[in-house]
């Protein structure tokens, strides 16, 4: 069953460039990968410091891939955490009606 994860990252002050540029990097890799389904990120335009990330895969076991990736290791890991005031994941099951 796909496995859908929403991910809010909120830079520290003054961090939101290297923020958003490990997301223009993360991005476009993390379609690539073979158990994703969905990736998108948004910066917020009343909180420039306030990024989500909305992420569908089709399995637990793809959500495990992807933080295993040298990209999700260079640019998320590597970049854009260390950078962060808070990071928050929410994960769902989608309901196949």
């Amino acid at each position: 069953m796909p496995v859908v994860l929403s991910a809010t990252w909120i830079a520290k002050p003054g961090e939101e460039e290297k923020v958003r540029e490990a997301i223009e990097h993360l991005s476009p890799a993390s379609r690539e990968e073979p158990g994703n389904l969905y990736y998108q990120a948004y910066q917020s335009p009343e909180e420039p410091n306030v990024f989500r990330i909305f992420e569908i895969y089709e399995d637990q076991d793809a959500v495990t891939a992807h933080t295993q990736y040298p990209h999700f290791v260079t640019w998320a890991a590597g970049q854009a955490l260390p950078a962060l005031e808070e990071r928050r994941r929410d994960f769902y099951q989608t309901l196949d009606y």
